[in-house]
């Protein structure tokens, strides 16, 4: 069933209905034998049939009207569908491309650098070759090893520390190139069985040339091993005999790190804050010269803070001052004052007199305890050489 036939079986039910409603309600006298009623009920009637009429073919016509313009929508859109499809199947076979040249472009570089890798290791494989038949050639009176100066390559890093930071895939395959021009694919095809035997025999001399030369560099290497043993041992000798004699522990200088210096005694009890600078330049001589800007400035300070304090004379008791003694004669305020400056200066006096036989009994004391650090010394210097005589 056609839509067109629904919409005209739904009209039909409005326009029937549309009709009882508005048909009046008739008495049985009305209907019966009126003419004129009964023909403006017909007039009325077809007036709104001819008003459904016009609502139904506007209706008609504005539901054509929508129908051609979803038919356009429809074809606009299953257009657009087709040109997307086609812009989507165009990307991906640019992308495909793309990465088709990329992943091309890896391989290469890859090959590149395998082709590199190769080249490098054939050459040190040469330069191997080489200096074995070198030491081969080379009488064996000379040193068992020479130190070689250090190479460093990139980042600032030597050859061996580049080899220890590679990883175990660099190393499983620069072991693969190393070994496939080492070992030399066997090229055995149409021998007979005299051949096969020659080319056996060949084989059976390399091998027992390679576990010969095997045996000599393993030699070789214990030799180089107990050589810088002994050489260790005999530099930790001397720095032991060294120590000594500066009078320092035996084991002081064989350490990772060298000894500490003392910079103080060490029974100061004090925390000391002074830099290491500072510290080293009381042994050159500058203590004194310190202790004096320091006593210098302590009595500066001391004298500013007396000169600034407060004078207030003591009050009258019962018309006198306290501590006048009796038949002296009342002083005027400016002898007052200037009696107390008189007292001030001969204080300031006896306490510079007092300050200054401090720093004599310290520069003495000072003076003695450095003869007896140097007394000390000799002592400690005459044991040694006693202890030397003996061990020799």
């Amino acid at each position: 069933m056609s839509d067109d036939e629904e919409y005209t079986s739904e009209e039909e039910e409005v326009v029937e209905e549309t009709r009882e409603e508005t048909k009046p309600p008739q008495t049985p006298a009305e209907g019966e034998g009126d003419p004129e009623f009964i023909k403006r009920q017909d007039q009325k009637r077809s007036d709104l049939d001819e008003q459904l009429k016009e609502y139904i073919s506007e209706w008609r016509k504005q539901r054509a009207k929508e129908e051609d313009e979803l038919k356009k929508l429809k074809e606009k859109q299953a257009k657009r569908k087709i040109s997307r499809a086609e812009e989507e199947q165009k990307m991906a076979q640019r992308k495909k491309e793309e990465e088709e040249r990329r992943v091309r472009e890896a391989e290469e570089k890859k090959q590149r650098e395998i082709e590199e890798k190769r080249m490098r290791l054939e050459e040190a494989e040469k330069k191997r070759q080489a200096m074995l038949q070198a030491m081969k050639d080379k009488d064996k009176k000379g040193p068992n090893f020479t130190i070689a100066k250090k190479e460093t390559g990139v980042l600032g890093l030597s050859s061996a520390a580049m080899e220890r930071n590679k990883t175990k895939e660099q190393l499983e395959e620069e072991k693969k190139i190393s070994l496939s021009f080492r070992i030399k694919p066997l090229a055995i095809e149409g021998f007979g069985e005299q051949k096969l035997r020659e080319k056996a025999q060949e084989l059976w001399e390399l091998i027992v040339k390679l576990e010969t030369e095997k045996y000599d560099l393993e030699e070789r290497q214990k030799r180089q091993d107990y050589d810088l043993k002994e050489l260790k041992e005999r530099q930790k000798q001397q720095l032991r005999h060294k120590a000594l004699k500066k009078g320092l522990d035996p084991e002081a200088l064989t350490g990772k790190y060298p000894p500490k210096i003392q910079v103080a005694s060490k029974y100061e009890r004090r925390v000391d804050t002074r830099s290491y600078d500072d510290k080293k330049k009381l042994f050159e001589g500058g203590y004194n010269t310190v202790y004096a800007e320091n006593l210098e400035k302590s009595w500066q300070e001391k004298q500013e803070r007396f000169t600034q304090r407060t004078k207030s004379k003591l009050p009258k008791w019962f018309g006198e001052r306290p501590g006048k003694k009796a038949g002296e004669p009342e002083t005027p305020e400016g002898e007052e004052d200037a009696k107390a400056d008189e007292d001030i200066v001969e204080d300031e006096d006896e306490v510079e007199e007092e300050v200054v036989e401090e720093e004599d009994e310290e520069a003495e004391e000072d003076e003695e305890e450095e003869e007896e650090e140097e007394e000390e010394e000799e002592e400690e210097e005459e044991e040694e050489e006693e202890e030397e005589e003996e061990e020799e």
